[in-house]
């Protein structure tokens, strides 16, 4: 399966953001444990390089793992040879998404407008991560007239409004401090409470 099937497939795409980078394969063995199969890892992180590299190695048959926040080409590159499956950015970068297709990595750029969400798709963006996603009918609004396009909102996703997310249209979805809190202790109890959180998203996608 490819990578952009197992996207579609699995929804849910965690984000690290500002975690110590010895903190982040714990937290990605946590919310694997929870029923997350997709984690991005923030260029604007401590490190992210080495971390893509490391959890990529040691999770990379159980998790498909990417890289987020990325401006330009050479940052998409240096994260692919890292093993980033896919590129996020914020922004619509044209060079970012050819760099992506030419690594053979799916392209996940950043769009608000319905003009910029379809300037990406025909620049060849695989999903378009619509930020910030401010509500449900948002996205329902940009769907209606531009089925084709895979809209992956991110921000403000909760466990109580994913439901109405995901009716509106949306094709996945981006979650960050919903989901991992980038200034907790990483102790086991905070491992189980992002277990039992990934288990609560995982439980409202799919109920």
């Amino acid at each position: 399966m490819s990578v952009l099937a197992q996207i579609l497939e699995h929804k849910i795409i965690a984000i690290v953001r500002g975690v110590k980078p010895e903190a982040v394969l714990s937290l990605a063995e946590a919310m694997h444990a929870g029923g997350i199969r997709l984690l991005e890892v923030t260029m604007n992180s401590e490190d992210p390089l080495a971390v893509i590299r490391e959890v990529s190695a040691k999770m990379g048959d159980k998790m498909i793992i990417g890289a987020g926040t990325v401006l330009d080409a050479a940052t998409a590159r240096q994260a692919a040879d890292a093993g980033a499956r896919f590129i996020l950015s914020p922004i619509l970068e044209p060079e970012v998404i050819r760099t992506a297709r030419d690594l053979g990595v799916v392209s996940i750029p950043g769009a608000y407008t319905a003009t910029e969400v379809y300037a990406a798709y025909k620049q060849g963006a695989d999903m378009i991560k619509v930020f910030p996603a401010t509500s449900p009918a948002y996205i329902k609004d940009i769907a209606a007239p531009l089925p084709k396009m895979h809209l992956l909102p991110t921000g403000g996703i909760t466990p109580e409004n994913i439901g109405d997310f995901k009716k509106a249209g949306a094709a996945g979805f981006g979650i960050g401090s919903a989901l991992v809190n980038a200034k907790a202790s990483v102790t086991p109890e905070y491992l189980g409470q992002l277990t039992a959180t990934a288990q609560r998203f995982i439980q409202a996608l799919h109920s």
